[in-house]
This record gives structure tokens, C-alpha cells and sequence, in this order.
């Protein structure tokens, strides 16, 4: 099968390259998204991969199935940003990498967490400068914290499993609760709730329209002040305005993302020569309480490995068509 494989950096290749065994596909990398102004280049492919930068619109539809592509396949879990409505309504099957390492993600949601608490990151930049001082270095014990996860799918259930490692007392949301974190000792409660109770909270569920915006104003309002607000899932869960005001009233005490609702326009490039233009995101690195990561909680061997072997594995079983599990209905 012909693939144009989209937002591709040098690691994903090998990686895709190394489980294309005996080249069975035939992978054309672009380093560009895909979106209305390069979809021209799909023409002579049987389908795109893609990545959660790409911009899968109704237009982009319309111009993939003039082109004949019959599959879009995303190298994530994610896929909000694709026009679900209009792929299938233009009989365009979407697959994409439901699970590919929970603990990659899990693990770097708990790293933003102990770093902001013990400050590692600014005592590092101290003692290379041979500043030895514990001057505003203080942080607190994790054991007998409260922590509010919001969502507990296979991420958030691996989130609370290290949690509770820590000896911390767990308050979850989701929709569907688990009985087998609930034998853990998870406790589900509501969502205002798990705000008004939680000395850390970490985000861990899709983006959805329902979800959009999901810690705005109003859910600011409900928390503890001074608690700590983490997300590794959708940068758009959080409402990065309200954020900003919640920061300085000094509701959010620390903010640790890996995400950011408009990071396809930043994340994944090298802009320390440029003017980066986003006032929001400026905004919130002037705040010496948040820590941003550039969307790298899925970036070990582990994860790219797993994404790289069921993304080809969606290749072969959509041309074999075979039973299709990881496809998007």
C-alpha cells in the first residue's frame, strides 16, 4: 500500500522504517503537516498517516477523497483533530494507536508533578552556576496528599497506581468507574468535588466537545487555592486565558503542561532564533510556578516502538481487510 506519512520527524522513520518489514508498504515521509494548503500532494497514494498537527478538516476530506484515499491512519490516540463526520460520510476509514505505552505518559505527568514540587529544575540551573543556596527551593511531601485524576482509562489508571505508591489518598472522575482501582483504594467522586478536595490535580481523558475548555473560570473558582494542575492529555481541556488569571489570584499555585491548545503552531519546531508570536503561551512562561514540555510525555523507546509496530500493523490489516479493531467509528 502507498502511504504519505505527514508531520514526520527523524526518529519516527526509523522506527516506522524498521517495522515496514520487507518493505511491504511503501512509505513516502513529509516533514510538513497536512492540512489545505499541502493536501495537493496526496495524489497516487492509497492512504495518510498522520499526526495530531495535521488538520484534517472537511475540506481535507473533500480533497482526499477526490484523490482516492481510502484510510487515514493517526500515529496517536487521539484524533479530534480530524473531521470524523465527514471521513466517513465520504467513506474514508480512520484508524489510529489507542494504547501504546500508559506508563510513558503516566511517568511524565508524575515527573512534572515531583518537579514542581522540589524545584530540581531551578536547582540544577543554580549549582551550575555555583549558587548553592536553598533559598526558595522548599517543596512538600507527596504521602497524604489528596490527588484529583480526571479520567481514569488506561493512562489515569496507571497514574494512580503510581500515586498510591506515594502514599497518596486518590479522588477520581470518569464516567465509567473501575472496579479494580476501586479495590486499589480509588475513590470516585463527582467533579466538583474532586476541584474543591484536590491538593494536586492531573488531566488524563480525550478532548471532546464536551470536555473542551473543561477547567475554565468557573472550575478554577472551586479549588483549593495554591493546588497544583497538571495535563499530559489535550492542551485544549484547559482554557489558557482563565488559566492565566487563576495563576495570578494564585488559585493555581503550580501548573505543570505537556500540551497547549495552540501548540501545533509551536510544538515540534526549533523557535529559539524566532519571535514566537503567541501571547498566551509567553504569558505563561513568565510565571516562574509553570513548567512546559514540548508534547514529550509519549517520547521513549517503549512508546515509539509500540506506535511504530500497530500503526503498520493498521496498514496490512485495513489492505488485508481483516477485523479492523483500531478503527474510529
Amino acid at each position: 500500500m502507498k502511504v504519505a506519512v505527514f508531520s514526520t520527524k527523524y526518529y519516527e522513520r526509523e522506527y516506522l522504517n524498521n517495522y515496514n518489514k520487507e518493505n511491504r508498504h511503501q512509505l513516502t515521509f513529509f516533514e510538513m503537516a497536512l492540512n489545505t494548503q499541502t493536501v495537493y500532494l496526496v495524489t497516487a497514494f492509497d492512504a495518510v498517516c498522520i499526526q495530531l498537527t495535521d488538520i484534517i478538516d472537511t475540506a481535507v476530506i473533500a480533497k482526499l477523497s477526490k484523490s482516492g484515499i481510502k484510510l487515514i491512519a493517526l500515529r496517536s490516540a487521539g484524533y479530534d483533530n480530524v473531521d470524523i463526520k465527514a471521513a466517513l460520510k465520504s467513506k474514508i476509514t480512520i484508524m489510529r494507536v489507542p494504547a501504546y505505552s500508559p506508563q510513558a505518559i503516566a511517568e511524565h505527568a508524575v515527573a512534572l508533578i515531583l518537579t514542581l514540587d522540589r524545584k530540581t529544575h531551578k536547582a540544577y540551573n543554580r549549582v551550575r552556576e555555583n549558587n548553592f543556596s536553598l533559598q526558595n527551593l522548599m517543596g512538600f511531601n507527596l504521602d497524604g496528599k489528596t490527588i484529583g485524576v480526571v479520567g481514569t482509562g488506561k493512562i489515569g489508571a496507571v497514574f494512580c497506581k503510581i500515586m498510591l505508591g506515594f502514599g497518596c489518598k486518590i479522588i477520581a472522575f470518569d464516567l465509567i468507574e473501575s472496579k479494580v482501582l476501586i479495590r486499589k483504594g480509588v475513590h470516585y467522586n463527582t467533579f466538583d468535588k474532586l476541584l474543591e478536595n484536590s491538593d494536586i490535580i492531573s488531566i488524563h481523558c480525550p478532548l471532546t466537545p464536551k470536555t473542551r475548555h473543561l477547567f475554565n473560570k468557573k472550575a478554577f473558582s472551586k479549588m483549593k487555592p495554591g493546588m497544583m494542575l497538571i495535563n499530559t492529555s489535550r492542551g485544549a481541556l484547559i482554557n489558557t486565558s482563565d488559566a492565566i488569571i487563576a495563576l495570578k489570584k494564585r488559585i493555581i499555585g503550580y501548573l505543570g503542561i505537556d500540551v497547549y491548545e495552540g501548540e501545533e503552531k509551536i510544538f515540534f519546531k526549533d523557535l529559539s532564533a524566532a519571535v514566537i508570536k503567541d501571547d498566551l503561551i509567553e504569558r505563561l512562561m513568565s510565571f516562574n510556578n509553570v513548567l512546559i514540555t514540548p508534547h514529550q510525555a509519549f517520547f521513549t523507546y517503549e512508546a515509539l516502538s509500540e506506535i511504530a509496530r500497530i500503526t503498520i500493523e493498521n496498514f496490512s490489516n485495513f489492505e488485508n481487510d481483516v477485523h479492523l479493531e483500531n478503527k474510529i467509528n
